[in-house]
């Protein structure tokens, strides 16, 4: 099996870092040898975030190449405009529609994209895209934290890998306290 590549992107603070923990566990799961690296220099304070993760049946190096990614997952808007140069032609990119203004657009000294010129540079860099509302179905859970857990969800279901597996790694990632709402909130992004 080719190596399947992954990006996770987003900023600090939204989840990014326990979201790719999961991807890669999941592909543990799955029986595939699995890689992972994360960038996250900034991070803590509202930074751009990246993680990649690689699965397959031989997996040699965790970074992936510009043009290289089968699958964006964006937490915020921009950032994945930022990381879609690694995705490839015929990849996917599911993007949640969280608008988180960087320094630049707050202080006045850049606008943010409008949506349409978003969609436009989606369409062109990938064989399918997918704006979907992640922080708002898990605000219907009750917390936006979340929101990481519903993107996984909504990832899973382009992935030939039984549900289960994700529960189960999900279940042994997230404090046992909050079991049951992560669970509801992986529901909801199949559901997207």
């Amino acid at each position: 099996m080719k190596a399947t590549n992954f990006a996770l992107v987003g900023v600090g603070g939204q989840g990014v870092l326990l979201a790719s923990d999961v991807l890669a566990a999941v592909g543990v799961q799955a029986g595939l040898d699995v890689k992972k690296s994360e960038v996250h220099g900034m991070a803590q304070r509202g930074g751009s975030v990246l993680s990649q993760v690689r699965w397959g049946d031989k997996v040699y190096a965790p970074l992936v190449g510009k043009g290289e990614v089968d699958y964006l997952v964006s937490f915020e808007l921009l950032e994945g405009l930022r990381w879609l140069q690694f995705l490839n032609k015929e990849g996917i990119a599911i993007v949640n529609d969280q608008r988180l203004p960087p320094l630049a657009v707050s202080s006045g000294g850049m606008e943010y994209p409008a949506q349409e010129q978003i969609e436009k540079a989606l369409s062109e860099a990938s064989r399918e895209y997918h704006i979907v509302p992640a922080l708002a179905r898990a605000q219907e859970l009750g917390t936006e934290r979340a929101t990481n857990v519903v993107l996984m969800g909504a990832l899973s279901k382009y992935l030939d890998v039984p549900e289960e597996h994700w529960l189960r790694v999900i279940e042994e990632r997230v404090p046992k306290k909050f079991v049951e709402l992560n669970r509801k909130a992986f529901a909801a992004g199949r559901g997207l």
